[in-house]
């Protein structure tokens, strides 16, 4: 089962450089969160600071009693034995073969033997559609192979939190669609963590349970998707639709002069929030809400046609 991550207060600088600051947020056990933001707001950072590879200036990042930002190398590392990761290009061995790269954490980690080692890689590879690909060198199979292996090397070790670096980079429409259905499955049963960072706007309106945006320094908005796809703030809705007016430019913020031009347009309407995707086997999410449910407990309207089963995936899109 999944655990909590309880960020309170954290900020991270590289040298005079402030990459983020004050970010306070609880990642929910076993929901899908999704952290978005424009490119060079520091969501890989963020990720490497969760998981201890990188200390922040200030702050903390609790996970069952244990301080990541300050505990001592003993703790850390076994804290770490909590956590899956999918790096951005799968980070598989290139020498390996891919039944040795998923087995590598539980031969470096474990004094499993080998007989129990190829049960849980082929397990793993089951789950990921990779049976009958272990043979095969990283190098020989397509991006969204590598992407399904990297993801079944995080599970070797039966992680409880699960952190995803834009594992839709690179991967056509098609095959993020797929990778989003895999994530989902995995998600319900597993019941671990998940936060995906991504840039991919249909992944994040109809993926996670909650959303996060990184945006000017400092964390702009973090709550349930139905909070974030349905605000008002300039920079998280101009992001989530994909929209050109808003504060958001070529270089992160855009100048006063493009602004003031702005600043009589009206911004087009907020497209419709789309359902989320569901489990393929037809199981109910953990963090599953009635559709609407935290819009009419705040009080908020959604924008019109809202939670349509027939909806496109595409942002403002209707069938």
């Amino acid at each position: 089962m999944g655990v909590a991550v309880q960020v309170e207060g954290l900020s991270k600088s590289f040298g005079d450089q402030l990459i983020w600051g004050d970010v306070t947020l609880t990642l929910p056990p076993g929901e899908i969160s999704v952290m978005l933001g424009p490119s060079g707001t520091g969501k890989s950072v963020f990720l490497k600071t969760l998981i201890g590879l990188l200390k922040p200036d200030e702050g903390t990042v609790v996970i069952e009693g244990t301080d990541v930002a300050s505990c001592k190398e003993k703790e850390l590392y076994e804290i770490r034995k909590l956590f899956g990761v999918l790096f951005q290009d799968g980070a598989m061995f290139g020498s390996m073969n891919l039944y040795d790269n998923v087995a590598f954490p539980l031969r470096e980690h474990t004094k499993k033997s080998e007989s129990q080692i190829r049960q849980i890689v082929m397990e793993k590879m089951d789950m990921v559609g990779l049976v009958g690909a272990e043979t095969k060198l990283p190098g020989e199979i397509s991006g969204g192979m590598r992407k399904r292996a990297g993801i079944a090397r995080g599970l070797v070790l039966e992680p409880e939190i699960v952190l995803f670096d834009e594992p839709d980079s690179g991967l056509d429409p098609v095959r993020t669609a797929l990778l989003n259905q895999l994530i989902i499955d995995l998600n319900a049963q597993i019941d671990a963590t998940f936060l995906i960072v991504t840039h991919d706007i249909n992944t994040a309106r109809t993926i996670p349970d909650n959303i996060g945006m990184l945006y000017h320094q400092h964390l702009a908005m973090f709550g349930h998707r139905e909070m974030l796809l349905s605000s008002d703030q300039p920079a998280v809705r101009q992001f989530l639709n994909a929209q050109r007016q808003g504060p958001i430019g070529m270089s992160e913020e855009k100048d006063q002069d493009v602004l003031a031009a702005e600043k009589d347009q009206e911004m087009p309407p907020l497209p419709p929030i789309p359902m989320q995707v569901m489990p393929s086997d037809g199981r109910p999410r953990r963090g599953q809400r009635p559709p609407g449910e935290w819009c009419r407990q705040h009080g908020v309207t959604p924008p019109p046609g809202s939670f349509r089963q027939t909806m496109s995936m595409a942002p403002g899109g209707a069938a």
